[in-house]
């Protein structure tokens, strides 16, 4: 009973008590990778506010090299998801600094936009130089079959051509195109905007009726609401074609037909159509016109010299009744 049995295996200890294998959730399997692949860091895959939409989109635009297509429609071609989906990841991603899309106008004068992608927010983007025509050695790139620079070798006077031969070879690849200047910011145009339109006549009524209609164009359109200097600066060309016989409902429907979606600037819009559309005076209307009313006559009252009775005459005398008296009793 006390011979210890030396053929017995010891008890093989269990897994679950070394501790390194967790007993819920998930377990990872590492593998080290020497080829293909990307770092990624935890603020980005752990990001508490991203989708997990942007989320993918950031780690697979990391993932691809420089100058690959991330357009809308390229990355909709290469997953399930629709343009809009993936255009609101996009969005996500400018929105917390990990993409950047600018417009740029290219040496051929074609705009394009351009993409850049940070894998950490607030990372200063590298200065690339635009690359200049090479003029001198300092500027001539070295072939792959020249020898190292570190230990030049001093060639032989014979052989002095022959570096001539190898550095000649890179110059019939193409030249590397210059980087897109960055899109000039928008400027003023260059010839000023026509006058607006002023009235002949300021007639007090009329800029009344103009300042009130173009008050009232946001009823029709809501987009069309415009502040009170921009309606005192408006109402003069308004007044002008109230004063051409443009009858109010005309003016409304020129203002306010085929408006752009979106409107960014309602006056501007306005002023441009007022200034443009104006229609031009009626033929012949000033000859047209009516002429002046005579002013009116007043007849004074007489009374009657027989029954004191008032009456409009201009010359004092009898009234009627009493005329047709005298008549009849001659």
């Amino acid at each position: 009973m006390g011979t210890q049995q030396v053929s017995a295996p010891p008890c093989a200890p269990s897994p679950e008590s070394e501790g390194s294998t967790p007993s819920s959730g998930v377990i990872h399997v590492h593998v080290r990778h020497t080829a293909a692949f990307t770092v990624v860091g935890n603020h980005l895959t752990q990001h508490r506010t991203l989708s997990l939409l942007a989320i993918g989109l950031a780690v697979h635009i990391q993932s691809l090299p420089d100058g690959a297509r991330i357009s809308i429609r390229h990355l909709a071609a290469r997953f399930p998801e629709s343009e809009a989906r993936i255009a609101v990841g996009l969005r996500e991603l400018e929105a917390t600094g990990y993409l950047r899309r600018s417009r740029v106008r290219l040496a051929d004068g074609r705009i394009v936009t351009r993409t850049v992608s940070y894998d950490r927010p607030g990372a200063e983007a590298p200065t690339v130089s635009i690359p200049r025509p090479r003029t001198g050695r300092q500027n001539a790139p070295v072939s792959p079959a020249a020898p190292p620079v570190s230990t030049p070798l001093p060639p032989p006077p014979v052989a002095s051509p022959a570096p001539v031969v190898h550095r000649s070879a890179p110059e019939t690849s193409p030249a590397p195109a210059p980087l897109p200047a960055a899109l000039p910011a928008p400027t003023a145009r260059t010839a000023p905007p026509p006058p607006l339109p002023q009235p002949q006549d300021a007639d007090p009524e009329l800029r009344r009726s103009a300042s009130a209609l173009l008050a009232d164009l946001r009823r029709l359109a809501p987009q069309l609401t415009l502040s009170e200097r921009d309606i005192e600066a408006l109402t003069p060309g308004v007044v002008t074609w109230l004063e051409r016989d443009a009858h109010p409902d005309t003016v409304r429907q020129a203002l306010t037909t085929d408006l752009p979606v979106p409107l960014k600037h309602p006056a501007k819009l306005l002023r441009h159509r007022i200034t443009a559309l104006l229609p031009p005076p009626l033929p012949g209307a000033q000859d047209l016109a009516p002429p002046q009313r005579p002013g009116s006559i007043v007849i004074p009252l007489q009374n009657c010299d027989l029954c004191d009775r008032a009456f409009r005459s201009r010359h004092p005398g009898h009234c009627r009744d009493c005329r047709t008296g005298i008549h009849i009793a001659a």
